[in-house]
């Protein structure tokens, strides 16, 4: 991404998602997914590659799930800070256990990728945290929507 386009793109961010809480968790989640990618690059087993890839591109899917939530709630209870607002407290703790749980995944896929020889269970644990993220990120769906 150019200067150009990533100033574009910044001032876009701050009108959708504010500069303040919203704003902070999509940037994490984002952070989380592009550490993800990273691991990727230093995968050498093509099975284990593919696994991971598989996981990546279905992270990479929830993001626009997590941007989605955070413009949302950045419509409802506009942030510039970092005060949590009352009303929407759960669905930030979601979003928050959301990008916790996804730097958890890289990590897992870092070790796994370290690991000498083959690996007999695959990504199953990366799978596993995986798994967690995306719970996560429905628990905030279904608070912002009052479920």
């Amino acid at each position: 991404m150019g200067l150009f386009s990533a100033a574009r793109q910044g001032r876009k961010d701050d009108a959708e998602l504010g500069k303040g809480l919203w704003r902070r968790a999509h940037d994490r989640f984002q952070r989380g997914l592009d550490r993800f990618h990273q691991v990727l690059e230093g995968v050498e087993d093509d099975q284990l590659y593919g696994e991971l890839l598989e996981i990546a591109n279905e992270l990479a899917a929830v993001l626009q799930r997590v941007r989605a939530v955070c413009m949302e709630a950045q419509r409802r209870a506009p942030s510039e800070g970092l005060d949590i607002p009352a009303g929407l407290a759960d669905v930030h703790r979601s979003l928050s256990k959301a990008g916790n749980s996804l730097a958890t995944t890289a990590e897992a896929a870092a070790m796994l990728r370290l690991a000498v020889g083959p690996v007999p269970v695959g990504a199953a644990s990366v799978r596993r945290r995986a798994d967690a993220v995306f719970q996560q990120v429905d628990d905030a769906e279904r608070r912002l929507r009052g479920d």
